[in-house]
Parts: C-alpha cells; sequence; structure tokens
C-alpha cells in the first residue's frame, strides 16, 4: 500500500500540481479549476496519510481508491469527474475521522463551486457540516438541497435531520431565555472571562460546534446545581433541557415513524431491563436449536426457566417461532443497511455498529414495526470502544457480538445470572472471547456454562 499510496500521489501531483502551482495541462483544456483544486486537496490529504505511517483502517484504504477514480476521472477526456468528485466526498465521510470531515466538506465546496444546483453537491455539504458539529450551517445547506430536490420520498431522511438539528438548538434557546429569567442577566453581555455560570451562559449559543455547545451547556448545568440545588424548579428544568439536547445529538427524535412505535432505551434503561433477572444466551448452532425444538426436552424447559433469553445475529437455525426477549447483532460490512431486516419478533433489539451515520440508516433500514417494543439508543451501539462504558481500546479486533453482549451485561453488574447455552464449541468464541469467559465460569455441564458476574 506504501507504493501505491506513493504512486497515487505522484500522480495527483502532476494533474492538479501543488499549491500555489500552474497545474498541468491536458488535450481538450483540461479539468475545471474547482476540480483542480479538489484534486490538490486530496493530495494533501494523501500526504498526511503517507506521512501517518502504514494504513490498517480499511475505510480509509477505500477512500485513497476514489480519490485514484478521481485521478484517472480528472485525466480523461469526456470522463465524468464530478460523480467521482461527489463519491470522494461520500468515501471521505464514511472514513469517520475528523481530517476526513474537513476533505469533504472542501469537496462539498468545490463540487457546490462547479454546480450550483446539484442536490448531491449540498446534501454533501449538509452532511459534511452535520459530522463536523456546524449544525446551523449543515441546516442552510440541507435547505438548499431540499429546495432542489423532487423526490419526496427521497427528502424525508434530510427533513428529519433538520428537525433534529432545529430542536436541539431550541432547548439552547430555552435554557437561555430561563437562565435569563432567572438571574435578569444578559447572556450576550461580554462575560467570557466569568468562570461562573453567567460566562458560562455567555458562552453558550446554538451556532457553537456541537462540542464546544456541549461543554459550555454542562458547565451551566454544574454550576446552576451547585449554586442553587438540584430540588431547585429552574435547575430541574435546566437539567431537563440539558438531557434532550445530549440525546438530540445523539439521535434523532423518538417519534421517528421508521423505529414503528418502538421505545429507545439507553443504558439506565437496560440496567433496569436485566436487574435482578436471570439470563441466558442461546447460541445458533443445529445441535441446540434441534434439542430446543423437540418437545419436552430438558434444554428446552431449562431455556424456558430463565427470566430473558438472548439471542445473536440472523438466525440460521433457531426456530422463528423460538422465544427471544432481547435481540442483539453487529453491522458488518461496508453497506450494513442493505442486509435482511429484522423481522423476528423480540422484546428488545440491540444494534451494535460504527460510524453513527451506518448505524442510523440501518436502523431505519432494518427496523420492521412491530417488531420490537424496545430498541437500545446511540449509547449502546458500541459498549466495548465507548469510553462513557467499558472504553476498550480498538486494536484488538472485531468481537464477536455474544462476546460484547457479556462484556456490556458485566458491566452493568445487575443480572442475578448470566449463562451461556450452546457455546461449548471451539468455533463459538475467539480465544481472546473464550479466555474471558474462562476466568469468569462458576460451573459447566453439559447444556451451559455458568458464568458469575462480578
Amino acid at each position: 500500500m506504501g507504493q501505491t499510496l506513493t504512486g497515487l500521489l505522484t500522480s495527483v501531483r502532476a494533474i492538479a500540481g501543488r499549491p500555489g502551482t500552474p497545474a498541468q495541462s491536458r488535450p481538450g483544456g483540461g479539468p475545471d479549476q474547482a476540480l483542480l483544486a479538489a484534486l490538490r486537496l486530496c493530495g494533501d490529504h494523501l500526504s498526511a496519510l503517507a506521512a501517518a505511517g502504514p494504513l490498517t483502517d480499511a475505510r480509509r484504504t477505500r477512500l485513497i481508491a476514489s480519490i485514484g477514480a478521481l485521478t484517472t476521472a480528472c485525466s480523461t477526456p469526456g470522463a465524468d469527474a464530478f460523480d467521482a468528485l461527489l463519491r470522494t466526498g461520500q468515501q471521505a465521510l464514511d472514513s469517520g475521522g475528523e481530517a476526513e470531515a474537513r476533505l469533504a466538506l472542501a469537496l462539498a465546496d468545490e463540487a457546490t463551486a462547479l454546480r450550483a444546483r446539484s442536490k448531491g453537491a449540498w446534501r454533501l455539504r449538509g452532511n459534511a457540516l452535520d459530522a463536523l458539529g456546524r449544525g446551523e450551517e449543515a441546516i442552510t445547506a440541507y435547505e438548499r438541497h431540499l429546495a432542489l430536490q423532487q423526490n419526496t420520498a427521497a427528502s424525508r431522511d434530510v427533513e428529519r435531520r433538520i428537525a433534529t438539528l432545529r430542536a436541539a438548538g431550541d432547548r439552547i434557546d430555552e435554557a437561555l431565555t430561563l437562565f435569563r429569567a432567572d438571574t435578569g442577566a444578559d447572556t450576550g453581555a461580554d462575560t467570557r472571562a466569568d468562570t461562573g455560570a453567567s460566562g458560562a451562559a455567555a458562552r453558550l449559543s446554538r451556532r457553537l460546534p456541537a462540542a464546544e455547545a456541549r461543554a459550555a451547556f454542562t458547565d451551566l448545568v454544574r454550576l446552576r446545581t451547585a449554586e442553587h440545588g438540584a430540588g431547585d424548579p429552574a435547575v430541574r428544568r435546566l437539567a431537563a433541557l440539558y438531557a434532550e439536547h445530549r440525546r438530540l445529538s445523539d439521535r434523532d427524535p423518538v417519534a421517528d415513524p421508521l423505529l414503528g412505535g418502538a421505545e429507545p432505551i439507553g443504558v439506565p434503561g437496560l440496567r433496569r431491563l436485566v436487574a435482578g433477572r436471570t439470563v441466558c444466551l442461546v447460541a445458533d448452532t443445529p445441535r441446540t436449536a434441534e434439542q430446543e425444538q423437540r418437545p419436552g426436552s430438558p434444554l428446552a424447559a431449562l431455556i424456558e426457566g430463565y427470566d430473558l433469553v438472548v439471542r445473536c445475529d440472523e438466525a440460521r437455525h433457531t426456530a422463528p417461532a423460538a422465544r427471544t426477549d432481547l435481540h442483539a447483532c453487529t453491522l458488518r460490512g461496508d453497506t450494513p443497511w442493505k442486509d435482511p431486516r429484522w423481522d423476528r419478533r423480540a422484546g428488545a433489539r440491540l444494534v451494535f455498529g460504527d460510524p453513527l451515520p451506518h448505524w442510523r440508516l440501518a436502523l431505519r433500514s432494518r427496523l420492521v414495526p412491530g417488531a420490537q417494543d424496545r430498541v437500545g439508543d446511540a449509547t449502546l451501539r458500541r459498549p466495548l470502544h465507548d469510553p462513557a462504558l467499558l472504553g476498550e481500546e480498538a486494536g484488538a479486533g472485531p468481537a464477536s457480538t455474544a462476546y460484547t453482549v457479556l462484556r456490556l451485561l458485566d458491566f452493568l453488574g445487575t443480572p442475578a445470572r448470566v449463562d451461556l447455552i450452546g457455546f461449548e464449541g471451539p468455533a463459538a468464541l475467539s480465544p481472546r472471547e473464550r479466555e474471558w469467559v474462562g476466568t469468569r465460569t462458576a460451573n459447566t455441564d453439559d447444556t451451559a456454562v455458568r458464568i458469575t458476574l462480578r
């Protein structure tokens, strides 16, 4: 990949030149200057990737391939380089990093300069601004996209996102209005040097990048709680606005009809769901499925005796009507939203996946209305790597869904007991996962591995 990256960077520089230098001409007048500017931006990004060392991220590898396709289009007379430009911008956005989001925004700017009436270019710009936390600017770009989009069905996702961003901003406005009414303070005054609540309120604005707004909002709630106590009515309302703002920052409103009326649950809700209950994770193996379906079998009676039955991923052997109180699955592949829909009945469904836009799209595309009563929210989408939960390093390789569920239940610490059923084969868990299970095994028999959680 090192030689490929170096060769591609050489090609980009040969076509687009370096910043401040003339680009190489080609027959037919060469590509538009905006395309050359976009290609130079890609060259700068490639240079940064080359300096960072060996590439191990598959998403960045796909971005490099997309830049290669754009380079070829820019050097080929008659090729449609504009579509290649949009694809490269979207691939940069899908890579998930802040630097890649900035590249996507820069490419979107060049795309809108090339074709001011391209709905794809304006949506890419809105998505990039959204990823960078610049919500108010994202709304403007999304509205330009909607003004050009004639397909009503294709507009719904964008309309929902605009509504979410506006709702998050409205929570900030209401919090500032509440602060002014309670203190008589002028939050527009220059009190940025003030380290108290007035300073936090002065820093807070719906036009701030999301991370800065979140930090200022957090400071305001913390300081007002310290001043007046959690029982103060104004403080309680401020805390409720803060909670709503954080929820809206992570996901779209609950009223999204594609959730099919399911109730979203986060970490507190899941902790309450499993508290004091016996839980079993049942493997989807031919042997386990055959025994479970056999009338009067000991295994069927064993499973039926648990308070919560958990199954993972797509069922290949388990009977369609098999009891499932909690279904967990992990999104895999480049386009997880195109995989089969989750139509098997489950009391609650947890979906693990990253990046956040892919996770959102998969939920909207694959959830079946009425097939679940609860859906895990964004706080539960990556429990192994979320600093607020387990916070493990991502370099240990992909984890199985069953292992992710076990670690999450171990972290919650509230189930009365957690057993594995049908995981006795060597292929059921990886060596690392099996080692973790082995250190916590309290009892083993022919049908279940008993695990005592700490």
